[in-house]
Formats: C-alpha cells, sequence, structure tokens
C-alpha cells in the first residue's frame, strides 16, 4: 500500500514536471493495452448483446399477448357490429312496407316452425303481453304472410298465406276485380271467386281488400301468374326461406260512425194555407144561380 501510494506520488509529480515523458508513456501503455483490451471487450459485447435480446424477446412475447387481446377484443366487437348492421338493414327492409300510420304494430323475429292441425305456419317470439290478437295481419320487408291464428303470452302461431285453411279477401290491380286468396299448401296460393270474364292477367298485383274488416286494405300480396293446372295463382312477394323479421299489424276496423257532419233531415214545413183552416162557423159560399149574370 504503502509502495502504491508512492508509485502514484511520483508519477503525478512527474506529470508535472515532464508532460511530454508522461503523454509518450501514457500512449505507449494505451498501444499496447488496445489489443488485450478488445479481447476483453468481447465476450461483454456479446453478453450485453444477449442480455438485450433477451429483453426484447420477453417485450415481444408481452406485446404478443397484449395484441392477441386486442385483437380478440376486436373480433367480438366486429362480430356485435355486423349483427347490429344486419338487424339494423332488415328493420330498415321492414319498414320500406307502406301501411296506414293510424294503424300500430309490433316487431318480431321469426323462432321457427310450428306443428298442430296447420302445415303451412310459423312461430313468432311476440305475444298477448305486447297487444298481439287472433286474426291479426302479418308482413315482412316484402308485403303480406299470413295473420295471427293463435297467441300466448311471448310467443304467437302465424298461418301462412299458403296454407290450406288460408282465405284472404284480395282485389287485383288496376282492374279492382275482388277475389278470395286460397291456400292449397302449395308453393303459390290460388285465386277463387272470380268474376267469370274478369279483366285480369298474368303481371297483375294483388292486395288485401279489407272485405270484412279483419285485414286491412291495401297490403301487397304478390303478383298474378298462370301455372299448368288451370288455376290463377299469385306469386307472393314474401318467400318462406327468408321469413326473419315480421310486423304484427294491430288493425281495428272502425265500427262507428260519426254523424257530426252528416245533413239534418228534412222538417215538413207547415204551409200558410195549411195553417188558415176553415172554421165549423164560417159561413159556405153562396152557388150561382143558373142563367144569372
Amino acid at each position: 500500500m504503502i509502495f502504491m501510494v508512492t508509485l502514484a506520488a511520483a508519477l503525478l509529480l512527474l506529470g508535472r514536471a515532464e508532460t511530454y515523458v508522461v503523454d509518450r508513456a501514457r500512449q505507449v501503455v494505451t498501444d499496447l493495452a488496445a489489443p488485450l483490451l478488445e479481447l476483453a471487450s468481447r465476450p461483454v459485447s456479446a453478453a450485453r448483446r444477449i442480455v438485450e435480446s433477451t429483453d426484447q424477446y420477453a417485450y415481444v412475447f408481452d406485446e404478443n399477448e397484449r395484441l392477441r387481446e386486442e385483437n380478440a377484443r376486436l373480433l367480438a366487437w366486429k362480430e356485435a357490429a355486423l349483427k347490429l348492421e344486419a338487424k339494423v338493414a332488415r328493420f330498415e327492409a321492414l319498414l320500406n312496407v307502406q301501411v296506414d300510420p293510424s294503424i300500430s304494430y309490433v316487431t318480431g323475429r321469426v323462432v321457427g316452425d310450428s306443428g298442430g292441425p296447420f302445415v303451412e305456419t310459423i312461430i313468432a317470439n311476440v305475444g298477448s303481453s305486447q297487444g298481439v290478437e287472433s286474426g291479426q295481419a302479418v308482413i315482412d320487408s316484402d308485403g303480406l304472410i299470413g295473420r295471427i291464428v293463435a297467441t300466448g303470452a311471448e310467443a304467437s302461431r302465424i298461418l301462412l298465406l299458403t296454407d290450406l285453411n288460408s282465405r284472404v279477401p284480395v282485389v287485383v290491380e288496376p282492374s279492382q276485380t275482388r277475389a278470395v286468396l286460397a291456400g292449397d299448401n302449395s308453393v303459390w296460393p290460388r285465386l277463387e271467386f272470380l268474376p267469370a270474364l274478369a279483366p285480369v292477367s298474368a303481371g297483375d298485383r294483388v292486395v288485401t281488400s279489407g272485405d270484412g274488416g279483419l285485414l286491412p286494405p291495401g297490403l301487397p300480396i304478390g303478383t298474378l301468374v298462370e301455372t299448368d293446372d288451370g288455376f290463377l295463382r299469385v306469386q307472393t312477394f314474401s318467400d318462406r326461406s327468408r321469413l326473419d323479421m315480421i310486423r304484427v299489424l294491430q288493425y281495428e276496423f272502425p265500427r262507428e260512425i260519426d254523424n257530426q257532419d252528416a245533413p239534418t233531415a228534412l222538417q215538413p214545413v207547415e204551409s200558410e194555407s195549411d195553417a188558415e183552416t176553415p172554421s165549423a162557423s164560417a159561413p159556405a159560399a153562396t152557388p150561382v144561380a143558373e142563367g144569372g149574370t
């Protein structure tokens, strides 16, 4: 220890006295030690790179896990957004069917086919708790599909136009010919009770007539087509294979007539001649004698 302190002091004094000699000696020592320092620094650099790579790998793993979780959340949001987009599109298409603004309605979804005495029926997830009643018309985004035949608290059975038990009064446009649309469990219902020589042809539009007060008038149904069985059938606008969202029309037939604007009944007016009736005491008219002047 004493030797090292003494040597350091001597070098310090020597550096003060002979700066050139010290600098020269320092340069020689640096030149000699440079290869050794380079060799010694290689393991240190390699170890530093390994440590840095390990930190990067750990960061990459953490980032990858974070990205996976974020991707899963985004996929869930994407699925929800696609479902909402499809639902909004169905609602917009359902609103394209023009009905009387005074008619209220309930919107529901088709949840499946039903069994029972009817063949062509479906089940919707709306019932009496939403005000749905038997006999109400049901439409989709294309037009009339049928009517309610049975209701529960949260579900209803819909009788389609193609069912054998379905009978709907209709009007063929533009001739305004009235008929009955009857189902027979086939693909398209047929027209019955059509007047002879009715001015109708294939392609004419068929809508509800409103006769009977059960269904509102003017609901689109389909177009007339000619078939090989000799019947005039109606190709419905709605397609059973694509039924999804439906509307139940809560239509009430007007049963009261407002008489406020009706003309008042005419009352008989008593004439002056009727008012001035002759009394029993009035003198009788004097007859004119024959030949008198």
